[in-house]
């Protein structure tokens, strides 16, 4: 007769319970029958300074949330600033650089006006020349006067009225040099003044410059990485910070060729993110992309068979609840059209 030892017994039949529910367990974790699995990535980006200059402030930490065209990075404007002042200064006395023709014209009007004088004058004298000739003239008609007479009184006016008309070709002479000095003057000054336009253009740059000095965020998300910090000088074209959606995720998955068929973009699917060791959480994602070309997989695998299994990548967008994380393994299953 055979004694069983009742300890060993209760330990064999807990241990063989134990194994069944791990069993079980296992099973219902295996048995989900996943379509396709990947891991989540998101849109990142990297922002790099767009001007020169010592950082004066990161205003976030990495991890920290960031809203859309929120300033992150301030840059030190100093230099920017001392080369706008620079540039209005000259805008400003390029005016003041200007010639005026009014000196030189109100010497030459003032020639004009002593010409007309003279010329006045000088009218005057050959009116009175001529009402001499013509008393004269009746004189010598009552052979009062002789023809010497006339003819000296007669020579007088023939001088005054080409001194007169001299005197009304300088008077010409004189209006047209005012044209003409009025016309080199506004010459020089064109020349002048079309060096405001460039100026003001050279200001608008630096504007845009100083502008940039305040670094925006380009979309709302994450701030993964800080590439430089407060102290540090900032050159054109050097990453400051990388920056990620994380409203937004993609997991990037695998499907095989048989399964291509069932995809399509815009189709819905179920994706599984794990929550806790034997449960999934059921998300809802959308297929945005599907690759038009297909790969091996795993790509470390070296054995023929199965380098000789092609599959093609998909990307499916699944609203963030907050809880994924990039890098985070999931699974997904295609919905099956009704």
């Amino acid at each position: 007769m055979t004694r069983i030892n009742k300890p060993q017994s209760r330990y064999r039949i807990l241990l063989a319970a134990l194994s069944i529910l791990l069993i079980s367990t296992s099973c219902k974790k295996n048995n989900n029958d996943f379509d396709a699995s990947g891991t989540f990535e998101s849109e990142e980006i990297i922002v790099s300074a767009e001007v020169s200059g010592r950082i004066l402030e990161f205003k976030k930490e990495e991890g920290a949330p960031i809203r859309m065209d929120e300033v992150v990075v301030k840059i030190d404007p100093v230099s920017l600033s001392l080369q706008k002042e620079t540039l209005e200064a000259s805008l400003g006395a390029i005016p003041k650089k200007a010639n005026s023709a009014g000196p030189q014209i109100s010497v030459i009007e003032q020639q004009i006006v002593r010409q007309t004088s003279e010329v006045n004058a000088l009218e005057a004298q050959m009116a009175q020349v001529q009402r001499e000739k013509e008393r004269i003239r009746r004189l010598l008609l009552a052979e009062a006067a002789t023809q010497k007479q006339l003819d000296d009184i007669e020579s007088q006016e023939e001088i005054l009225k080409e001194r007169v008309d001299a005197g009304k070709q300088q008077i010409q002479v004189l209006k047209s040099q005012i044209e003409m000095q009025r016309d080199v003057v506004a010459i020089q000054n064109r020349g002048l003044f079309s060096e405001e336009e460039p100026i003001r253009k050279q200001i608008e740059q630096i504007e845009d410059k100083l502008n940039r000095t305040d670094v925006k965020s380009p979309i709302s998300g994450m701030l993964l990485t800080k590439y430089m910090y407060a102290g540090e000088f900032a050159m054109p074209g050097k990453a400051l910070f990388k920056i990620a959606d994380m409203e937004h995720m993609v997991l990037r998955a695998y499907i095989t060729g048989s399964q291509l068929p069932r995809v399509k973009l815009g189709q819905k699917v179920d994706v599984f993110v794990d929550d806790g060791p034997d449960s999934y959480r059921e998300l809802e994602g959308t297929i945005t992309w599907v690759a038009d070309e297909a790969e091996f997989t795993p790509k470390t695998i070296q054995t023929k068979d199965e380098r000789a299994d092609l599959v093609y990548a998909i990307k499916v967008n699944v609203p963030n609840d907050g809880s994924l994380k990039i890098g985070m393994y999931g699974e997904l299953k295609l919905k099956e059209e009704s």
